[in-house]
Formats: C-alpha cells, sequence, structure tokens
C-alpha cells in the first residue's frame, strides 16, 4: 500500500509539473510573441529560452521606470522630427542621431543603456513587436558603419527606429500605424490613409 501511495503521489506531481510547465510555456509566448519565436530559434532549447525570457520579466520588475512629462516628450518629439528632415541631405547621419536618440530616451524613462542586447532585452518585456524594429534598425546600422548600406535599407532603419520611439514616447506601443517615409513626401501610408478615411492622430503617430 505505501508503495502504491508513493507511485501515486508522484504521477500526481509529475501531471502537475507538466500541467504548470505547459501553462509557463503558454503565458511567455502570448506575452512575447515573436520574441519568444526568435528566442527559441536561436537556442534551440525550449526550457532555456523560457528561463532566459521569465528572467527578463523578474529584472524588468526591478527597473524604476518612468513616464516622461509632456515638456520631455515633446522635446524628443522635435528632435525625431530633425532626425526624420536630415534624412533627406544625409541618410548615413540621420541613422547615427536616431540611434543616438533612442538611447537617450531609453534613459531617461530609467532604462540601463549600458549595451545593444540588454536595452533589447528589457524593451522586449514591454514591446515585444517593436524590439524586433529595433534589433534589425541596429543590424543596418552596424552593417552602415562597415560601409555597403544602400539608401532604401537606410531608410528602413530610420523607420524602424521611429517605431521603438512612439513605444518609448507613449505614442503608439506595439502597433506604430500608419507611417511617413524619411525624406519622403509626407504621404501617410497605411488601411486610414488607402481608403481616405482621417484617423484621429496626432501628428507624433504620422512620423
Amino acid at each position: 500500500m505505501i508503495i502504491v501511495a508513493v507511485v501515486v503521489l508522484a504521477a500526481i506531481g509529475a501531471a502537475v509539473h507538466i500541467v504548470g510547465g505547459r501553462r509557463r510555456s503558454e503565458r511567455l509566448k502570448e506575452r512575447f510573441g515573436p520574441e519568444y519565436e526568435r528566442s527559441l530559434a536561436e537556442t534551440d532549447d525550449r526550457r532555456k529560452t523560457e528561463d532566459q525570457l521569465a528572467q527578463r520579466e523578474k529584472r524588468h520588475r526591478k527597473l524604476e521606470l518612468r513616464d516622461l512629462d509632456e515638456r520631455e516628450r515633446a522635446e524628443f518629439h522635435d528632435r525625431w522630427l530633425g532626425v526624420q528632415r536630415d534624412f533627406v541631405d544625409d541618410p548615413d547621419r540621420a541613422v547615427e542621431r536616431a540611434d543616438a536618440l533612442v538611447v537617450e530616451v531609453m534613459s531617461a524613462r530609467g532604462y540601463p543603456v549600458v549595451d545593444f542586447e540588454q536595452r533589447a532585452a528589457d524593451i522586449s518585456v514591454e514591446h515585444p513587436v517593436v524590439v524586433q524594429h529595433y534589433r534589425e534598425a541596429q543590424r543596418i546600422s552596424a552593417a552602415n558603419a562597415r560601409g555597403g548600406v544602400d539608401t532604401e535599407d537606410l531608410r528602413r532603419a530610420v523607420t524602424s527606429y521611429r517605431s521603438l520611439i512612439e513605444a518609448l514616447l507613449d505614442r503608439g506601443g506595439d502597433d506604430p500605424g500608419p507611417t511617413r517615409r524619411p525624406g519622403g513626401d509626407g504621404r501617410r501610408t497605411g488601411t486610414a490613409a488607402q481608403s481616405g478615411q482621417a484617423r484621429p492622430r496626432s501628428e507624433e503617430t504620422q512620423v
């Protein structure tokens, strides 16, 4: 009877562990979305991936993040508009300025900004979609520093940085909405523009 009881308890414990593991996986998949899949492809180990993402959440909870006040938000927004305007004359410089501005905004919000990978990891907890744009922008920026990046790639980098700027300024989060091409004619793209319907969005979400 004792042996049977031990076996039953072990089976129950194993079942609870399995169910708990599945719930954890589902929760992390739902929270991190594309970042979960990217991390899994990188580690090729589901348990390791989920441990890493759980550690990101734990670290993020300890960060002393703050919202920007209206003055700060307006100042950063104006500087972002300057980055886009400068793209016409100097795309290389515009990408450098966009990258530096992202770091400044993150620092103002309270994020540690020691290195890119940690910045991306911290951002991914709240912005798992936008962080993919950040990674792409950083990849292009690094390639540009080595030379050989064309203007369209630089344009894509600036647009990707824009997605993160909006999220950090609390202007759109993971849904950057319609965009204006850096250095372009200011025409909007997206569902609202295609349908001809005006969207009640401020200028911040159009750039």
